[in-house]
C-alpha cells in the first residue's frame, strides 16, 4: 500500500510539473501569436491525436452514446479558460497568473453548491473570502502595469471550475480517454470559431505561424495530455486527498521557471497574497479530508 501511494504521488508530481512546463512554453510564445490562436492550435492537435485513438479503441458507440450537450458545454468552459489564461501569460509573470488560477477549487465549491445543490460548508465560505483577499494582494502590483488584463486568470479559473462541475455531471458515463477526446474536440471547434471571429473583427489578427510556434503548441498539447493522464493515474494509486495538495508543486515550478527563464519573481506583497491563496486551499482540503475521514 505504501509503495502504491509513493508511486501515485510521484505520478502527481510529474503531472503538475508537466502542466507548469507547458504554461512556460505558452508564455514563450506570448506576443508572437494571439492567445485564441495558440489555444485553438493546442486543442486541435490534441483532438487530432485523441479522437482517432478513441475510435480505434472504443469504436462508433463511444461517439453515438455521448451526451453532446454536456460535452459542448465542457468544450466552451475549457475554451474560455484557455483563451483567458494563454492571453494573460503574454502580459503577466508566469507565477502570478498561476497562483490566481488556483482560485479554481474555491469557485468549484461555489458552483457545486449553486448548480448541483451541494451545501457549501462554512470552511469553503471562509476559504473563499481569504483567497479573495490573497488575489487582491497578488493583483495590485500587476494591475499598475497591465490594467484589467490581470482579471483574465480569474476568468480562466471560473472556466475550469465550470468544467469540474460539468465533469461531475458526466462522471462514470464514459471512459477517461473519451472525456479527454471530447473536451479536445468540442474545445477545438469553439476555439477555432473565436480565432476566426477575432481575425475578421481585427481584434486579434492571426498570421500563419512559424514552425517554432507550431512545434511549441504541439509540445504543449502532448505535455498537457500526459500531465492529465499522470494525475489520473495518481488518483488510482493514492487517495484524492493526498494528491490534491500536490497541485501546489505547479506554483513552485512556475516560480522557478519565471525566475530563471523570464527574469520574473513576485514582490513581497504578491508572495504574501500567494501564501494566503495556498493556505486557503490547503485549509479547505484539510477540513474536507477530515470530514470524509
Amino acid at each position: 500500500m505504501k509503495s502504491n501511494t509513493a508511486v501515485g504521488l510521484a505520478f502527481a508530481l510529474i503531472g503538475f510539473v508537466l502542466l507548469a512546463s507547458g504554461d512556460a512554453i505558452v508564455k514563450s510564445i506570448g506576443g508572437m501569436w494571439p492567445g485564441t490562436a495558440i489555444a485553438a492550435l493546442r486543442y486541435t492537435i490534441g483532438a487530432l491525436v485523441l479522437v482517432p485513438l478513441l475510435y480505434q479503441l472504443e469504436g462508433r458507440p463511444a461517439f453515438s452514446n455521448a451526451n453532446w450537450r454536456i460535452q459542448s458545454a465542457r468544450g466552451l468552459a475549457v475554451a474560455i479558460s484557455a483563451i483567458c489564461f494563454f492571453t494573460a501569460l503574454a502580459f503577466m509573470p508566469l507565477a502570478e497568473a498561476t497562483v490566481i488560477s488556483f482560485l479554481n477549487p474555491l469557485f468549484s465549491a461555489f458552483f457545486s453548491s449553486f448548480f448541483l445543490g451541494e451545501k457549501a460548508p462554512k470552511s469553503a465560505i471562509f476559504s473563499s473570502f481569504a483567497a479573495l483577499m490573497g488575489v487582491i494582494l497578488v493583483m495590485r502590483p500587476s494591475f499598475a502595469h497591465v490594467g484589467f488584463t490581470v482579471l483574465l486568470p480569474v476568468i480562466a479559473a471560473i472556466g475550469m471550475a465550470l468544467l469540474m462541475v460539468l465533469n461531475r455531471q458526466v462522471a462514470g458515463s464514459a471512459s477517461v480517454l473519451s472525456m479527454q477526446a471530447f473536451v479536445s474536440l468540442t474545445g477545438a471547434g469553439i476555439l477555432i470559431f473565436f480565432t476566426v471571429l477575432g481575425h475578421v473583427t481585427e481584434v486579434a489578427t492571426v498570421t500563419w505561424p512559424s514552425n517554432s510556434i507550431i512545434i511549441k503548441c504541439a509540445i504543449v498539447a502532448f505535455t498537457a495530455t500526459f500531465a492529465h493522464t499522470f494525475i489520473y493515474l495518481a488518483t488510482t494509486r493514492a487517495s484524492a486527498a493526498l494528491v490534491a495538495p500536490m497541485t501546489y508543486v505547479q506554483l513552485l515550478v512556475a516560480l522557478a521557471i519565471g525566475y530563471f527563464l523570464f527574469d520574473n519573481f513576485p514582490d513581497t506583497q504578491a508572495l504574501w497574497g500567494s501564501a494566503l491563496i495556498i493556505g486557503s486551499g490547503l485549509y479547505l482540503w484539510w477540513t474536507t479530508r477530515t470530514k470524509q475521514a
